[in-house]
């Protein structure tokens, strides 16, 4: 899998305005000159790279009665970094996939829980590095892995909304079908809403629906708009029976749906309805 997205030149609040519009999302954050253009900086962000949504979220948060917001875990890793003087020398990233994805990773009793996760850094080189889950939600079919990545600085893509889609609009989805690396099929938003099955037998709701072509090894990867903005998470596809093929209806998990989510499971390694 393929991964772009790191700590580092984004302020903590540049990630709030992310998940509430586009066009909000399409503007370039704003980085202080004395801010070495290197990994190791203070600062927070959620970043999403070609088959995986990076959320470098971590932090030691106090549950409260009513849920912690998006908006209040960004103020408080802001806070946090104000009193931290000295940055550690570790620079993780938070990948996030589908937890059908990861599935026998998560059932595995021997303790380690971890894989190897392909990344490419801002030139295009690629590399292997160890990834260990830290949390998942089989009810959104969401798993969340943490990557070592110091001495690597990889390249952030945008993070846009799934609020102002609208059926027809352009969208293109981005993975390693069978095997095929970096693979990027075109296609529409066919519908939104959907309903869709999840891994623990329940549903997942609000899915959406699009023609971009996604078969084995799409999941997980982003589903974007034309301004390279991710609007989606890849997952599920329904095939022709018998053969395993496409059929032209596959889904993607809102990525509103995402941002809400990945929080939780970076922080408690659990969704907000198993921890509260």
């Amino acid at each position: 899998m393929v991964v772009l997205g790191c700590l580092g030149q984004f302020s903590s609040s540049s990630i709030i305005p992310t998940t509430s519009s586009s066009s909000s999302s399409s503007s370039s954050p704003s980085t202080s000159s004395s801010t070495p253009k290197g990994l190791l900086t203070r600062r927070r962000t959620l970043l999403v790279g070609p088959t995986a949504l990076v959320a470098s979220l971590l932090c030691l948060y106090s549950p409260i009665r009513s849920p912690p917001s998006f908006h209040n875990i960004a103020l408080a890793l802001q806070q946090q970094d104000e009193l931290q003087q000295e940055e550690d020398h570790m620079v993780h990233l938070f990948q996030v996939t589908n937890y059908h994805v990861v599935t026998k990773l998560i059932t595995d009793t021997s303790g380690l829980q971890r894989c190897k996760v392909y990344l490419a850094d801002s030139r295009g080189n690629g590399f292997y590095r160890e990834g260990k889950i830290v949390g998942y939600d089989p009810a959104y079919d969401l798993a969340v892995l943490k990557v070592d990545v110091e001495g690597y600085e990889l390249k952030p893509v945008v993070v846009g909304t799934s609020r102002d889609l609208h059926v027809g609009q352009s969208c293109f989805a981005i993975g390693n079908p069978y095997g095929y690396e970096n693979t990027l099929t075109a296609g529409v938003v066919s519908g939104l809403g959907r309903e869709i099955p999840s891994p623990n037998g329940g549903a997942i709701k609000g899915a959406i629906q699009t023609d971009a072509a996604i078969n084995a090894g799409n999941s997980g990867g982003p589903l974007i708009d034309s301004y390279g903005h991710v609007i989606g998470v890849n997952t599920a596809t329904f095939t022709r029976k018998g053969t395993g093929v496409s059929s032209g209806v596959n889904f993607a998990i809102p990525i509103d749906t995402v941002v809400r989510t990945v929080p939780y499971l970076i922080v408690y390694g659990t969704p907000y309805s198993d921890r509260f």
